[in-house]
């Protein structure tokens, strides 16, 4: 038996092949003569020019020591689908919208075992979070703590079903797939063949349920398209198109924003996309001149009063919008862009709706969140403001149990109140009324913490019945949230990886026996006016 090799396959788009593949300047030579290229095949090899490593001359090395690399990228022809296999570091050679970027992934997901996996590489969009995680031994995909809710796949390693043994046995799939193979090169056409056959089964719906509901886009081409929508949708003065802060931030400072790209900028009190528009008309900028390059130059930034820069992103980075293309949904985040399985969002209203509730709550003509939590303590007895309070234990970063607290009908109800319907807020929010609420039925010092700042706050027999619904571990955790938007649209009102997090949490609260609800409350606060950067001292004494 031949030895095992490893190979790269990627699955060309249709159009593409050896001859409009590569991309321009790439270097690769055509001209070597070889005995053993498949039918019809052709071969591209990467032969550099031998150098010095840097560690050479860093060292005071002596001698003659040079490397060089080497490599080599196969087009093939199969049955009117042009095939890609690339040897050595040759791939980015390829031009980034001549393949498939499902293709690796998909083929893999549709011939693994289910309970034979090795290892996963994981994306968390909402949190920019990155993993991988390996198993010793054969395991489902239980053992790799892969959420469905919130997760993407973007690798998946493992052996295959027996069914096709005889063609690979174990496989690693992203936009290419990686194999290691005893293969003959007259058999390559074979292979890539029934590479194709497993890459349009659709398997992987059985064997991995939900595990693509939401995939990002990679390829440039659909990117493309979907920018058009995003730059139609701000000329158009799309209510779907949201500013927003793409981190979270410490409110209780005291912060103003600004923009930057074609002038001097008044300064905002909060983050509307309105804001930019005014900030663009008043430097007499053309809608019909606004392209992406002009969204990603473009900077949204956060300041002091003084007009000092804090931090800055895109205004690219800092948009969410949502928008369908041939079909399908799409969800524009943090400058990437994902492809939402439809029936998946129709689950997170159906499982979401029932949740919201409507209240008493006055509505929100306040400067701040805290004004508010104040004035609500203030006009109604039954409440107890706690926003700022810490309930952590010992040696943890500060905690608020919530915003505002009450008891009622013997239920210890935990409020928690966040301005704006943004994604990074709302899923601070979420995470934090579970958090809280986990310490306080886990943690004596915390539960402790708790009825203090009750006692603090009440005397009496009012006192008495506040606390023993804490002592009682009897809750209910209530998420308030001050919008323009109309609260009939209840969870589309959220952007999706805040749905997301939002069921997240509530199936938390749930295995803790803890009741969930979200109300809206009206906002009708004014729009502010931006204000102009007040001259540093220096800019006085230069005047």
């Amino acid at each position: 038996m031949s030895k095992t090799h490893p190979f790269s396959i990627y699955l060309l788009k249709e159009g593409f092949d050896a001859a409009n593949s590569l991309k321009a300047g790439h270097g690769l030579k055509d001209s070597f003569d070889a005995d053993n290229i498949p039918e019809g095949a052709s071969i591209f090899i990467l032969d550099s020019i031998p150098k010095e490593p840097w560690w050479k001359n860093y060292f005071g090395v002596k001698g003659n020591l040079k490397q060089t690399i080497k490599g080599a990228i196969l087009f093939l022809n199969v049955k009117e689908r042009h095939f890609a296999i690339t040897f050595g570091h040759t791939h980015h050679h390829l031009k980034d919208e001549c393949y498939e970027y499902d293709f690796g992934l998909r083929v893999t997901l549709n011939s693994l075992d289910p309970d034979k996996l090795k290892s996963t590489d994981t994306l968390e969009p909402e949190k920019a979070k990155r993993q991988r995680i390996q198993s010793p031994v054969d395991s489902d995909l239980t053992y790799f703590d892969f959420d469905r809710d919130s997760s993407i796949i973007k690798t998946l390693t493992g052996k295959v079903k027996n069914e096709y043994k005889n063609i690979f046995k174990h496989a690693t799939g992203a936009s290419s797939l990686r194999i290691g193979l005893s293969v003959e090169p007259d058999k390559l056409n074979e292979l890539c063949q029934n590479t194709l056959d497993i890459y349009n089964k659709e398997d992987f719906k059985a064997a991995f349920p939900d595990i693509q509901n939401i995939i990002p886009i990679k390829d440039p081409e659909i990117i493309k398209q979907l920018d058009f929508l995003l730059i139609q949708a701000f000329k158009n003065n799309s209510i779907d198109l949201v500013l927003t802060i793409p981190e979270i931030v410490n409110y209780q400072d005291s912060l103003s924003i600004t923009f930057t790209g074609v002038g001097q900028s008044l300064m905002y009190e909060d983050v509307y996309i309105s804001y930019y528009r005014d900030y663009l008309l008043s430097h007499e900028y053309k809608a019909d001149d606004f392209s992406i390059d002009i969204l990603k130059s473009h900077q949204l930034n956060i300041c002091n009063d003084d007009g000092s820069t804090k931090e800055k992103f895109s205004i690219y980075k800092s948009l969410l919008y949502d928008t369908s293309l041939d079909s399908c949904c799409y969800h524009f985040c943090e400058g990437n862009w994902y492809q939402i399985e439809k029936s998946y969002i129709d689950k997170l209203k159906r499982y979401l709706d029932p949740y919201f509730e409507n209240t008493n709550l006055i509505d929100f003509n306040h400067n701040s969140e805290r004004a508010y939590n104040n004035a609500i303590a203030s006009n109604d007895s039954k409440y107890i403001c706690l926003d700022c309070t810490n309930i952590s234990p010992v040696g943890q970063r500060q905690v608020e149990p919530c915003d505002l607290y009450k008891v009622e009908d013997g239920i210890a109800i935990y409020s928690h109140v966040k301005l704006s319907t943004r994604s990074a807020s709302l899923s601070h929010l979420f995470n934090q009324g579970v958090n809280s609420i986990e310490l306080i039925k886990v943690e004596d010092s915390t539960k402790e913490k708790m009825i203090n700042l009750v006692k603090e706050n009440l005397n009496g027999n009012s006192a008495k019945d506040y606390i023993k619904s804490i002592e009682d571990d009897i809750s209910k955790v209530i998420y308030i949230i001050i919008t323009h938007k109309d609260e009939n649209n209840k969870s589309d009102n959220l952007p999706l990886f805040s749905r997301i997090s939002l069921m997240r949490s509530i199936k938390s609260l749930k295995l803790m026996s803890v009741k969930a609800a979200v109300c809206f409350v009206k906002d009708l606060s004014p729009k502010k006016d931006g204000r102009k950067k007040e001259r540093s001292k220096k800019e006085q004494a230069n005047a």
